[in-house]
């Protein structure tokens, strides 16, 4: 059965915090609002809480995970970050966006897109999943919650917890999400790239 807690979405409660990371920290998957959808993550260092995120989602192995990171310093530990894309990461979080980066030797492989040896990154604008990542500190490993066969992320907590709980271990309400996912943005090959429009605005892309 999972744990469901109800955090309130701008001050987070810290016993519930403490709770949602000591979970995370044995090898639970949890579900978690971010600025974007809800989200599906665990520890970066639990293989088999990995496996069972690629079983609920049905992923194949090219799925680029996302690192969910508390700001741009922590994003430097894990992506190889030039001064042009740092400044343009800097206007953009936190925010709903995702980076696509060439990862650095802190990321497990097994989360790595295996032709390209990329992740993502990015800096949820959230009150609750900034609370938890202060207190895991360390990144989260995630991906959005959309389930097999549906084009965009479940947004209510009721109806997460009908669906998937038994299968998660831990359920967070931090109240209705919208069900736009980030805008994921490629930092590869030196100009920026949107791979995918979601919430996040691209008007500034017309400046670089």
């Amino acid at each position: 059965m999972s744990q469901f807690f109800e955090i309130h979405p701008d001050n987070p409660q810290k016993r519930l915090i403490q709770q949602a990371v000591e979970i995370i920290n044995k090898g639970g998957v949890v579900i978690y609002p971010t600025d974007s959808s809800y989200a599906i993550g665990c520890h970066l260092g639990d293989k088999k809480a990995v496996d069972k995120i690629r079983m609920i989602r049905q992923l194949d192995k090219n799925h680029n995970f996302t690192l969910v990171c508390r700001d741009l310093s922590e994003i430097s530990q894990y992506a190889v970050v030039d001064n042009m894309n740092y400044r343009l990461m800097k206007t953009l979080t936190p925010g709903p966006y995702t980076f696509i980066m060439q990862a650095s030797r802190e990321v497990p492989k097994r989360l790595l897109n295996p032709k390209r040896k990329t992740i993502g990154l990015r800096v949820p604008d959230n009150a609750v999943c900034s609370a938890l990542l202060e207190e895991l500190d360390q990144p989260l490993m995630s991906s959005t919650l959309i389930m097999p066969g549906e084009e965009y992320p479940m947004t209510d907590p009721y109806q997460i917890r009908l669906k998937l709980e038994g299968v998660v271990d831990l359920i967070i309400d931090g109240g209705f999400s919208g069900h736009e996912p980030t805008t994921v943005v490629s930092l590869i090959d030196g100009a920026p790239e949107i791979l995918r429009q979601g919430l996040g605005n691209t008007g500034w892309l017309t400046q670089h």
